[in-house]
């Protein structure tokens, strides 16, 4: 494995910075936090561009060696969840469970690592009640009229992250930022704990009910489960400015300490060249393209395929695309997989070659020193479908046999467990083995290629084995039969 140092692009610094974990233990733990979705509704496919790409962060980082705690926290509660509760007739709850269960399932269609932490933010009231108290106490925070603000002129540092000036946090920013429904010292103040409303869902506090500001939740929630400062913080570039920028405020003002280490965010995701919107007829969640039959894996590639740091476009074509490429990859392995079945037919004339294994160690260590270029995906992938390449000629020149065939699977498995392609090995049932060998023996007959009688019974037993999931392919007459299953995670 690539020793290579891993360098990000650290939104904090401005600059491409060496991977150095707070940890030095020699444990190699990792703090990581992403930002995960408000759940009054399908999450959608520009959400999912942060989500993959975060996955893929992680799993790389696993593979380098590191030991990662990811948590990822929902939203619960803000003024589209309870709008939506409300609009339905549900308790917020209720309504919320049904989205953050939705969301979960989509993440699995996705292939993508549960987060070892899901905090919800209505579960963690007390921690940012707490928090909150912290920052009145130090004067950085205010009460009015049973709200809480923050007073942005107090923290010295604030804007280093987004590099905008004080002036620049006025209201309408964002779509997340309060339009003076409250009073405030200062416009650039940003809302901490907000009265209730009447028919709100409301929570107790020592300024009277309310409910916490958006900007607090994630910073109680990610230090409650990473400690006050922690490595890596990740999400789109729209959460920037304000919300990662008032994360930071919050945070280094109460606990004095420094937030996080290194900031990554992806670019955003335009649809045939336009932002999206249900207007345009271009706004896909993952489940509207689940039903026009994209291939999951396909959308992941084509969520990873571009790097993060640069704007998306995503198209069904581009889909298309990707489902093709995936194809390659699967009917390479499948052709690898079947040599270990292949010593039933009897086929031999191998020639014995340890290149294939040396080409492709280097290309698990090239894929690796490309990914610890800040991700750098286009490089990565270049190295795979090249691999592809070299793994069909070798197979086709009958350089891959039952000696080396185990390397050139474990090069998949390292890929899979990289970019979550869902390569997974699937032992041949007996049953299926037989119908193979059957088959074989009528396509071997010297009257196959006359007889209608027996190419029908070929075809039947094909039949019969795509029954159960596994797929025929055929080299020339005579050679062994190539069968495969990609029973992927949706079935």
């Amino acid at each position: 494995m690539t020793s290579q140092t891993i360098e990000f692009d650290n939104t904090l610094s401005g600059r491409k910075d060496s991977f150095q974990p707070l940890d030095h233990s020699g444990e190699k733990n990792v703090g990581l936090y992403t930002c995960g979705p408000t759940v009054y509704d399908f999450a959608h496919i520009g959400n999912f561009r942060a989500f993959v790409f975060e996955d893929l962060l992680r799993r790389f980082l696993e593979c380098r060696g590191y030991r990662v705690r990811h948590v990822m926290n929902l939203t619960d509660v803000d003024d589209k969840t309870i709008a939506g509760a409300h609009r339905e007739g549900k308790a917020l709850e209720e309504f919320t469970a049904r989205f953050s269960q939705a969301f979960n399932e989509d993440l699995r269609a996705l292939n993508c690592l549960t987060p070892h932490d899901q905090p919800r933010a209505t579960r963690k009231i007390p921690q940012m009640l707490e928090l909150i108290q912290t920052l009145v106490e130090k004067g950085i925070a205010y009460e009015n009229e049973g709200s809480v603000y923050y007073r942005v002129a107090k923290f010295a540092g604030y804007g280093k992250l987004s590099k905008k000036k004080l002036d620049m946090n006025i209201a309408g920013a964002s779509d997340r930022v309060d339009v003076d429904e409250y009073d405030r010292e200062q416009v650039s103040d940003f809302v901490l704990w907000k009265k209730a409303k009447e028919g709100e869902p409301s929570w107790e506090s020592p300024w009277g009910p309310g409910r916490p500001g958006w900007h607090i939740e994630c910073s109680a929630m990610s230090m409650e489960c990473l400690g006050p400062t922690f490595d890596i913080h990740a999400g789109g570039e729209d959460l920037i400015f304000p919300h990662h920028e008032n994360e930071i405020a919050q945070s280094e003002a109460a606990t004095g300490k420094p937030f996080v280490k290194y900031w990554l965010h992806c670019k955003f995701l335009l649809v045939d060249g336009e932002k999206m919107s249900k207007s345009k007829g271009n706004f896909y969640t993952l489940r509207d393209l689940l039903a026009k039959g994209c291939d999951p894996m396909a959308l992941r590639l084509a969520l990873l395929a571009t790097h993060y740091r640069s704007p998306l476009n995503f198209t069904l074509e581009g889909v298309k695309e990707a489902s093709e490429s995936v194809k390659k990859m699967d009917d390479c392995y499948a052709l690898v997989s079947s040599i270990s079945y292949q010593s039933e037919f009897s086929t031999g004339g191998y020639v014995e070659n340890s290149e294939i294994v040396q080409f492709l160690e280097n290309a698990v260590t090239r894929v690796l020193n490309a990914l610890s270029d800040d991700l750098n995906v286009s490089e990565a992938f270049a190295v795979i479908f090249e691999a592809v390449r070299e793994i069909n000629r070798a197979y086709s020149e009958k350089k891959i046999d039952q000696m080396n065939y185990g390397n050139v699977l474990r090069f998949f498995e390292k890929m899979d467990s990289i970019f979550g392609f869902d390569i997974e090995p699937e032992k041949m049932p007996n049953q299926i083995l037989e119908f193979l060998k059957r088959r074989d023996q009528v396509r071997k007959s010297p009257e196959f290629r006359s007889s209608k009688e027996l190419q029908s019974e070929s075809d039947k037993l094909r039949a019969q084995i795509a029954a159960h999931g596994w797929i025929v392919k055929d080299g020339r007459l005579g050679e062994a039969p190539i069968a495969k299953v990609k029973r992927r995670k949706w079935d």
